[in-house]
């Protein structure tokens, strides 16, 4: 037996590459060895960016904070499932149903689109990215899914967020016209509602849900593994980094007892 610790998280660093919203990350060197004695850093920014996980509260009012995810939820078995995108592709519960391995009640799962590999300050990997939709999180929930995270831009599809036209948005108005241009009707055909995979699964369902998956992914793909999941003990936070690790036994032998 073998066991190897894998990190499925993005590096977090300035000039990072940043869901289209402000402001940015920003980061100071205020203290140096030479001058100082110490080398210190100040950082700035919300905490929406990189490899991060939402709570409930940062999408509906009066709902729990990142420290109302009960730590069951951020620890266990589960399965890395490959369920290719390109440009726009919707994450459905066809999907959960046909992945390899096999889903199963109580599992953690994280998600390959393949988007991990554009991950830049570009329009392919935010504005044409994938993303679930709200039947794809409903699938979730009702299969009791501990938690879920997905290697692409966020919890829902670009399309159901404020780059066009839902809650503050259209933010990105262009988007709307080149969806009309190529599917031939108006986007809310496929998204009516406004961040409704965020709230099926994080409001109605209080999962989970960690965004921006990357690092060692492609290395267990296909696998059953352990995942552990990191947020801030940050009462009153909206959302926070995660690092998101995974052991995983490559003859797939090992698991962990449940400690009952």
């Amino acid at each position: 037996m073998n066991l190897k610790i894998y990190d499925l998280s993005h590096v977090m660093e300035p000039f990072m590459p940043q869901w289209p919203s402000a402001p940015g990350v920003h980061m100071d060197v205020i203290k140096f060895h030479a001058n100082h004695g110490v080398y210190q850093m100040q950082w700035e920014g919300i905490m929406h960016r990189g490899t991060h996980m939402d709570a409930p509260l940062h999408v509906t009012e009066n709902t729990p904070d990142i420290v109302g995810y009960p730590l069951w939820r951020l620890f266990g078995t589960g399965v890395c499932i490959l369920i290719p995108k390109d440009k726009w592709g919707i994450i459905t519960p066809e999907d959960f149903e046909n992945a390899t391995p096999k889903i199963q009640e109580g599992d953690i799962v994280v998600i390959n689109t393949g988007f991990h590999h554009k991950w830049a300050d570009t329009d392919d990997y935010f504005a044409y990215g994938c993303g679930i939709n709200g039947a794809g999180a409903t699938w979730l929930v009702e299969h009791k899914i501990k938690m879920v995270g997905y290697g692409c831009q966020a919890n829902d599809h670009p399309i159901a967020t404020k780059l066009v036209d839902h809650g503050l948005g259209p933010t990105r108005p262009d988007l709307i016209e080149e969806w009309k241009a190529t599917y031939g009707h108006d986007p809310k055909v496929e998204f009516p509602l406004w961040e409704d995979a965020h709230k099926n699964l994080m409001v109605k369902g209080r999962t989970p849900g960690i965004e921006n998956v990357g690092g060692d992914l492609d290395e267990i793909t296909g696998k059953r593994c352990y995942f552990m999941a990191f947020p801030w003990r940050w009462e009153g936070g909206e959302g926070c980094g995660v690092r998101l690790l995974a052991i995983c036994d490559p003859e797939q032998d090992f698991s962990f007892e449940t400690g009952e």
